[in-house]
């Protein structure tokens, strides 16, 4: 188990946050909802925080059960939970369905991790140093930044695109998976992408990001992206973006 979890959410504008953070004494889970483009039909009745609160509770309920489920399974059965709740009233062969990314880490014999979109686990491993667990395939796809709504349209759950956790279980298999061994880290960062700014347009160090949630707590993390944003704006996009940081201390 975690000796001690805690945990920092900020919406990026007026509009209602969607992230979510959900944790138990051996698990934390982290949600980023993606955001409709406007003018975008979804072909769902629901909007995203709807999709982000219905997985998030899917997923609470199947880590507090305790199944030795491996992080994969656990998400796409509760991917398949939120599809079902759709009830029929939804169009989810759309590729612009509601979606999220996800970032879990369990502490059982060994500590778990998966990430599946762009919200990394950070582990602060021996000796200082960071270890980074990160899902590119955004970053990746053809022709650079920034990306126009067709291509990430025909790009999302595709082969040789990205995955997100929407309407497809089958996005789970697609994640980002491993685990490391007791003593290999002191502690443990996750967080959506609005806090990765700090390492990914703003020249921190993922050790230095790591200083500061331990030292400070991740509402600090959260305030120092804020201040960059505004004195430097964005590298693209939005100015803010809903930005969620947590920090659970590993038993050594």
């Amino acid at each position: 188990m975690f000796t001690q979890i805690t945990y920092a959410t900020r919406p990026g504008s007026e509009r209602p946050n969607e992230d979510l953070v959900i944790t138990g004494p051996s698990w934390i889970v982290v949600l980023d909802g993606a955001t409709a483009a406007a003018g975008v039909d979804s072909g769902c009745v629901h909007d995203v925080a709807w999709l982000v609160g219905r997985l998030g509770g899917a997923l609470a309920g199947r880590l507090a059960a305790g199944d030795a489920v491996p992080l994969a399974g656990v998400l796409e059965s509760a991917i398949e939970e939120t599809r079902a709740a759709h009830s029929g009233a939804c169009d989810l062969a759309n590729p612009d369905s509601p979606s999220a990314t996800v970032a879990m880490v369990r502490v059982r014999a060994r500590v778990e991790y998966l990430v599946l979109g762009d919200s990394p686990v950070v582990f602060a491993a021996a000796g200082g140093r960071a270890r980074v667990v990160s899902d590119d395939r955004l970053d990746r796809l053809p022709g650079g930044r920034p990306y126009s709504l067709e291509l990430v349209r025909r790009m999302r759950n595709a082969p040789g695109g990205f995955w997100v956790a929407g309407a497809r279980p089958e996005a789970a298999r697609e994640s980002v998976t491993g685990e490391l061994a007791p003593g290999e880290a002191r502690g443990v960062g996750v967080f959506t992408d609005g806090v990765a700014r700090l390492a990914d347009w703003y020249g921190w160090s993922w050790e230095n990001v790591l200083d500061v949630l331990a030292g400070r707590g991740p509402g600090a993390v959260i305030a120092a992206v804020r201040e960059l944003e505004a004195a430097r704006g964005p590298v693209w996009g939005k100015r803010h973006d809903d930005a969620t940081a947590a920090w659970g201390l590993l038993p050594p």
